[in-house]
């Protein structure tokens, strides 16, 4: 059985934590959710938890950068 040729070339693997915690939108921007969504929210008001549903732009070009070079293939 021949082996396979080698191109020399590598796969790329995706950061699954970051895929799940970011999103890129139609225009670049990447996004992000907001914590503590999950549990003991009874005690929260109804407007604080609508508050958790929307996503929020991420600041700051290091972190953009390092989301970026830890999902590459990341899409909207």
């Amino acid at each position: 059985m021949p082996r396979k040729q080698k191109t020399g070339k590598f796969k790329l693997k995706t950061h699954k934590a970051t895929a799940k915690r970011f999103r890129l939108t139609g225009s670049g921007k990447v996004v992000r959710t907001k914590g503590g969504k999950s549990h003991l929210r009874r005690r929260t008001s109804k407007r604080t938890k609508a508050l958790f549903m929307e996503m929020i732009p991420v600041q700051g070009r290091g972190i953009i950068k390092r989301i970026k070079r830890l999902a590459p293939n990341m899409e909207s």
